[in-house]
């Protein structure tokens, strides 16, 4: 049966659209004590004819399923907010969750939003190194993850964060100490009641770090009032309806997985799936099938993978359900969105946003025409434009088609509001009433956006978002190296690959051997979604005569582009 889209007609959309009508759509706390994440997407649903409804449906490893309905987790929710206060938890304090996609990993996080402490997700495939950054510059209280995970790459941190009182593990039966606890235990030993104490709009809710080019990871907080976006955008760009059946294949270790692989579905009312595997094609495409999915919201990754396998999917798997396929995470190139269309008889709708922004801005929708290869237009509530950003100056390019920086007037709810323990940088990052994204982008004559590039060296490999920093000081820990340099390469099935430039100490001779070496050190050091995939050893980096390393360099002539201005180089 067609399903008529909940946004029809942009322009009327956008001209009547507010913010303030829009959270009447939300009920808040009782009592009018606020706005809590937490509360719209479980416990309103909960006491509502939606609380037999499935919630999450996990998909584990060997394809068991286990439902768990808004009601079920009501009481989960409440549970570890109360295992939360027994820690002596406060308001603010910093929760960290180290997990695969386990249903631990989704009552953490909106048990701590209840408590009114703030979520962290870390990727379960970092290595210990960004871990530890990330836990220490998050100041983190609390860490959840499993046995293997903490014995592997935490354990060994422990002396390095005083501030980390306790690892909760979720697979253990007994405390190991005072620090080291059962999670199961606590949980069993907790009140299933909890009542959320009141939540300003404007209370930190969650943290989630992004990589830059120079420095250590950049910790963006968002607050609760940003769950306004997540619902509108659930509702608008993902076009949500009641009874859907909806997959968002991103981790929680990343911004999506949270926003839309958590908050979005479950604040619209709608059964969210959960695989914990990883990818493979049949597996996503049995699992579209098998459980009748509605939405689908996925990454040009994956896209691409399923495109290089010789795969008719509409021949092979009944997908009559499946209303509506999206893409985020990296610029979706045209020819996969005609594939989706050739291939699923609907193109994969491309939407762009960022971990600074909190919730989609920038989108294709259902009813509106798909110019493949856009971003699409700005969300209802959300003024986007295009800029000149030359140093201190500051101008709105009004012509279509110009190249320009990518900026976002303030006022959208799920803006981040710093940058932790970084105010300095959160500030340059504005030019009055304008965020400046530091993505490159055009808008045409009809007001869809086009991706240009980034204004930085940032990677995007598989999805995930790569400092060259971060590789770079990890690589030289490593005792044959003396300098190194990262840049991302272009790949077909990845976006990118991270490669290495080494320079290696005098007395050091490059081989194979020692390459594979530096391999395995840096995937030890960073995990195997960081690591360099590539190596080369070279005499001397690029540098300015300051000594800046010129990474844009080492990738103009790894792919045989133009040079640029050398007037800086040290030695050209």
């Amino acid at each position: 049966m067609a399903v008529t889209p909940n946004l029809q007609d942009y322009t009327s959309v956008t001209a009547g659209f507010s913010w303030e009508k829009e959270q009447s759509s939300l009920t808040g706390l009782p009592n009018n004590q606020g706005l809590n994440i937490a509360h719209e997407a479980i416990d309103r649903h909960a006491t509502s004819e939606l609380k037999d409804q499935v919630a999450f449906r996990f998909i584990h490893k060997d394809r068991s399923v286990m439902d768990c309905t808004y009601k079920d987790y009501l009481e989960l929710t409440n549970r570890f907010a109360n295992v939360l206060g027994e820690l002596n938890v406060n308001k603010g304090d910093r929760i960290f969750s180290f997990l695969g996609r386990i249903p631990e990993l989704y009552f953490a996080a909106l048990g701590t939003l209840k408590k009114v402490a703030v979520f962290c997700p870390l990727f379960n495939v970092f290595g210990p190194e960004p871990v530890f950054q990330r836990l220490s510059r998050g100041d983190a209280k609390v860490l959840v993850t499993t046995k293997d995970l903490f014995e592997k790459k935490v354990r060994q941190l422990l002396e390095r964060l005083p501030e980390l009182k306790y690892v909760l593990l979720t697979d253990i039966d007994q405390d190991e100490d005072e620090q080291i606890r059962s999670l199961p235990r606590l949980m069993e030993q907790a009140s299933d009641e909890f009542i959320i104490p009141p939540t300003d709009p404007e209370d930190p809710a969650l943290l989630h770090f992004t990589s830059g080019t120079t420095g250590m990871p950049k910790g963006a907080l968002h607050v609760h009032k940003a769950v306004l976006v997540h619902y509108v955008t659930g509702k608008y760009v993902l076009d949500f309806h009641p009874g859907d059946i909806y997959w968002c294949t991103a981790d929680p270790g990343w911004v999506t997985g949270t926003s839309y692989g958590i908050i979005a579905p479950l604040v619209n009312g709608v059964t969210n799936v959960v695989d914990e595997e990883e990818f493979d094609a049949t597996r996503w495409y049995s699992i579209l099938e098998e459980q009748k999915v509605n939405v689908w919201y996925t990454a040009p990754t994956g896209i691409r993978r399923l495109m290089r396998m010789n795969i008719n999917p509409r021949e092979k798997y009944n997908l009559e359900n499946l209303r509506l396929m999206l893409s985020v995470g990296e610029p979706l190139h045209a020819e996969a969105v005609v594939w989706g269309e050739k291939n699923f008889g609907m193109p994969f709708l491309d939407n762009w946003w960022q971990t600074e922004t909190g919730g989609i801005m920038i989108a294709n929708y259902r009813a509106m025409q798909v110019k493949p290869g856009s971003m699409g237009k700005p969300l209802p509530g959300v003024e986007a434009a295009i800029a000149e950003v030359i140093d201190d100056s500051f101008r709105i390019i009004e012509e279509p088609d110009k190249d320009g920086h990518l900026v976002l007037k303030r006022g959208w709810p799920s803006m981040f509001r710093t940058y932790l323990h970084d105010e300095e940088r959160y500030n340059k990052s504005f030019h009055g009433d304008w965020y400046i994204t530091g993505d490159l982008a055009k808008r045409d004559t009809e007001g869809y956006y086009w991706f240009v590039g980034r204004a930085d060296d940032i990677i995007k490999t598989s999805g995930h978002m790569v400092g060259p920093f971060e590789v770079e000081s990890a690589l030289m820990e490593h005792p044959a190296i003396a300098e190194a340099a990262v840049i991302g390469k272009p790949d077909q099935l990845i976006g990118e690959l991270v490669k290495a430039f080494i320079v290696l100490k005098p007395e050091q001779h490059a081989d194979e051997n020692l390459k594979m070496d530096i391999t395995a050190h840096a995937r030890r050091k960073l995990g195997p979604a960081v690591a360099p995939k590539e190596i080369a050893f070279i005499d001397n980096l690029p540098k300015t005569r300051s000594g800046k390393i010129l990474r844009r360099l080492l990738k103009a002539r790894e792919l045989g582009l133009p040079e640029g201005d050398l007037s800086t180089l040290e030695q050209p």
